[in-house]
């Protein structure tokens, strides 16, 4: 579903992404993790295609970013961290909205069951103003599964939520994993994201340092054991000498 090979990404001088490589297929949950700095917000939006890749080639369900956007764009959906809404659209407004935009039909009972499942029926007319930051945040998600990509980004997805908002979160995620979609999570919130994906890219500087199951992580790094949590691993592949390079 998502293909990056050579992927770098430059800022003028500053390179922000150095040739990484990963793939990702149907049914997989991945997270994303890294420092600040480290190069994941840019590889989501390059993979949405709101960046231009400096170097390399990125695709969704076969088909590349840059050479054929529109295509790859209907096929993959982006959370991204600050939630855009409109403030004076309702919830159920933003569903129409993007309904239109993506020239859906027969879209409506869908998107009464989106609302349900992250539990946003209550708040179905209410303004983006009037929400919570986590209430907003479900919202953008109802909106990024209303067309049912195949490929779904998302960009610090847990920010405002409570654990009970979590929870819902997570179970619509996997629902879409079951669903075929793929799925990338970047997250700070290390023991959460362990809890939802079976997979880790771990990026440090632009740099891809590992990239596997908790496990075949930690076997990789000879001073962990193989039990050892994921934020255990993340300080040790991130804060050790050496650890900038890449898997």
């Amino acid at each position: 579903m998502i293909e990056v090979r050579g992927f770098t990404k430059a800022y003028g001088e500053r390179i922000a992404v150095r040739d990484i490589a990963f793939s990702v297929g149907a049914g997989e949950i991945v997270g994303l993790l890294g420092p600040n700095g480290a190069g994941k917000t840019t590889t989501l939006r390059s993979l949405a295609g709101i960046l231009r890749p400096s170097a390399g080639t990125l695709s969704i369900g076969g088909f590349d970013v840059v050479s054929d956007p529109l295509e790859a764009k209907r096929r993959l959906a982006l959370v991204a961290y600050d939630p855009p809404l409109f403030a004076s659209l309702s919830v159920w407004e933003h569903l129409v909205l993007t309904a239109q935009l993506y020239d859906l039909s027969a879209w409506e009972e869908r998107g009464v069951a989106l609302l349900e499942e992250l539990e946003l029926s209550a708040r179905r007319e209410d303004l983006a103003e009037e929400l919570s930051r986590g209430m907003r945040q479900k919202v953008c998600v109802a909106c990024a599964l209303l067309h049912e990509p195949l490929v779904l980004l998302l960009d610090e997805p847990l920010t405002g939520l409570d654990p009970r908002g979590i929870r819902t979160l997570y179970a619509a995620l996997r629902r879409c994993a079951a669903a075929g979609a793929a799925v990338v999570v970047s997250s700070h919130l290390l023991a959460q994201i362990e809890a939802l994906c079976t997979r880790f890219l771990l990026l440090r500087e632009g740099r891809l340092l590992l990239d596997g199951s908790k496990r075949e992580i930690a076997l990789r790094l000879p001073t962990l054991r193989e039990d050892v949590s994921l934020e255990e691993i993340f300080f040790e592949a991130t804060e050790r000498s050496g650890a900038g390079e890449p898997s």
